[in-house]
């Protein structure tokens, strides 16, 4: 593919070496794309970008309120966290109040992104545990439902499950497609991941953007809790040196945003109700937030200030291992006003 038709490029020492493919739907809350590049209908897999979604029924079922869960709590349901100690401490804390020990989290576990606290592990001659898992703050709170309701908690992560069919009911009816006709797979942490047309997830971030703006209000109050939760909480939904923390930090209320696996990023605008969903083709997460940046742009969000604390993001540098700076990666497309198109 030559450069001119590859939206983000990676360069070396001034020379394009990769090129990455992307996606993207900007959507306002009944659902009309109103910009995109690439493909907006592409069936996409949005990862971690649901876990706003996949929180819904926490609030609904009553159980957010009877284990007392504050906006800090909320904010780490929809995280995928860097596995800092603010993050693990505050999810033992949950599971100590819900009454489950950390065995219950069946998310499995890896090398955190915060490595210090890996590295403190190793010193002290302690194994991973579930808790470190950037999906351990989504379990929790799927177990705490569950509990809640008296629920079968060795199964919850199965599709067949109470709880998982109400986070499908629940992702139906937000991004406004057949129940029927979302793909079912098996995301990284062992819970069902969704997939939908790109424009639909797009759809569901304009909800959670201006929940009052949804047609259907079932689950209005709920988003909004959850959506001032992840702004007021930014560092709980990801952490140090993140793109959706950095970036809701940036806005201070004016953005809630989600990234997930694959190269996938969505984003809330509070103030005019959109939704913009993006995927990488090739699933890599390093031109993610590079495109969001450049959609940012084109859609002439946030001021002068605003961008230069966003700036390691909107052209980040490529490093050697010694650390110097040998390249950049830059967006370079634009978006097409659909005017209604879809």
């Amino acid at each position: 593919m030559s450069e001119q038709q590859s939206p983000i490029h990676v360069y070396r020492g001034g020379y394009l070496e990769s090129v990455h493919d992307v996606d993207v739907a900007v959507v306002n809350s009944d659902g009309e794309v109103l910009f995109s590049y690439g493909d907006p209908n592409r069936p996409t897999f949005a990862r971690s970008s649901m876990k706003p979604f996949q929180a819904v029924p926490i609030l609904e079922t009553g159980a957010a309120k009877n284990f007392l869960f504050d906006a800090a709590d909320i904010a780490l349901f929809c995280s995928s966290h860097n596995g800092e100690p603010i993050h693990r401490s505050r999810i033992l804390s949950l599971l100590e109040k819900v009454g489950e020990g950390e065995n219950s989290l069946q998310c499995g576990t890896h090398i955190p992104r915060d490595i210090e606290s890996y590295k403190k592990l190793i010193r002290d001659g302690k194994e991973l545990t579930p808790v470190y898992s950037n999906c351990s703050g989504k379990h929790t709170g799927m177990l705490a439902t569950c509990t809640y309701l008296n629920e079968e908690t060795g199964t919850y992560r199965e599709l067949d499950h109470p709880h998982q069919q109400r986070i499908l009911n629940v992702i139906s009816t937000i991004c406004d497609f057949n129940k029927k006709a979302i793909g079912i797979g098996v995301d990284g942490c062992g819970v069902p991941v969704h997939q939908l047309p790109l424009k639909k997830i797009a759809k569901g971030f304009a909800c959670l953007s201006q929940p009052g703006r949804m047609i259907d209000q079932t689950y209005s109050e709920s988003l909004r809790t959850i959506r001032n939760s992840m702004m007021e909480y930014p560092e709980m939904v990801a952490g140090t040196n993140r793109f959706d923390t950095d970036l809701m930090n940036a806005f201070d209320g004016g953005i809630v945003a989600k990234a997930g696996a694959e190269g996938v990023q969505c984003i809330g605008l509070v103030d005019s109700g959109l939704g913009i969903a993006i995927k990488v083709e090739d699933g890599n997460g390093r031109a993610a937030s590079v495109a969001a940046m450049k959609v940012l742009e084109e859609l002439k969000i946030g001021d002068e200030e605003t961008k230069s604390k966003l700036k390691s993001y909107t052209e980040p540098t490529v490093k050697n291992m010694a650390g110097n700076a040998v390249g950049k990666i830059t967006a370079e497309f634009q978006l097409q006003n659909r005017e209604y198109a879809n």
